[in-house]
């Protein structure tokens, strides 16, 4: 019975890493009233930026999981079709060795008057710390506020396991969570937002960190990345 019980516990173990089981809300979100923005079968709900009703084909779905084929060269970053105001989203990420990508949120897209994502929303940095050359730039490591606020505490896990981000953005205060931990804290509506944006390299884009509300992006940054149990709540 034991032996039947352990083979049972590793069977489980093995299809939650390939992504069964996954994708889905617990009564208690439901509660909540947290919805999926990823049903692990489809893209539906989501695009490639410029492009409505499109996605590259870069963007693939496996064993319900996102991920980012850089082979097939047709990717862009990924956003949702709907807009939202305030909110607490999260999703789970996994990078690539001595990859990049990142979670942009609160993006406009109007791709005639902004080419990117991140001319006008904020990053929040999803990165291979170790590997990758960003890893060594302040305000540049997994769960930073991208080139404008370091993360308070260093929780990323090794690079090929899986993270759990988490943004929280709510009438002016933005909260950034990695792995259960607070990394972020700030508000988005003062001169102090102003002041660091005006620091950062995005000093030269006029609508990056303004419109506060939008799309919310996965970053195609030309390496693989996989993407899962991606919900949001109104607030």
């Amino acid at each position: 019975m034991k032996k039947l019980i352990l083979i049972c516990a590793c069977m489980a173990s093995g299809l939650m890493a390939f992504g069964q089981g996954m994708n889905a809300l617990s009564k208690q979100e439901k509660k909540e009233g947290f919805k999926l923005l990823f049903d692990g079968k489809t893209f539906t709900g989501w695009h490639t930026y410029g492009k409505p009703g499109q996605v590259g084909a870069s963007w693939t779905i496996e064993d319900g999981i996102i991920g980012f084929d850089l082979a097939k060269k047709d990717g862009g970053d990924l956003i949702t079709d709907a807009e939202y105001v305030n909110y607490d989203f999260s999703v789970d990420w996994k990078i690539s060795p001595n990859g990049n990508s990142g979670i942009i949120f609160n993006v406009t897209e109007d791709p005639v008057k902004y080419h990117s994502t991140y001319n006008t929303g904020p990053e929040m940095q999803v990165l291979d710390d170790a590997g990758h050359p960003d890893g060594k730039i302040i305000k540049h490591n997994s769960g930073d506020l991208y080139d404008l606020i370091k993360s308070s505490v260093n929780v990323t896990k090794p690079v090929g396991e899986w993270n759990t981000a988490r943004i929280v953005n709510n009438r002016g205060l933005l909260q950034l969570y990695l792995n259960g931990s607070k990394v972020v804290e700030t508000r988005t509506d003062n001169a102090n937002w102003k002041a660091m944006v005006a620091g950062s390299k995005f000093k030269t884009m006029p609508g990056f960190g303004v419109n506060m509300q939008g799309r919310i992006a996965l970053q195609d940054h030309g390496n693989p990345v996989w993407y899962r149990n991606i919900k949001i709540k109104e607030l």
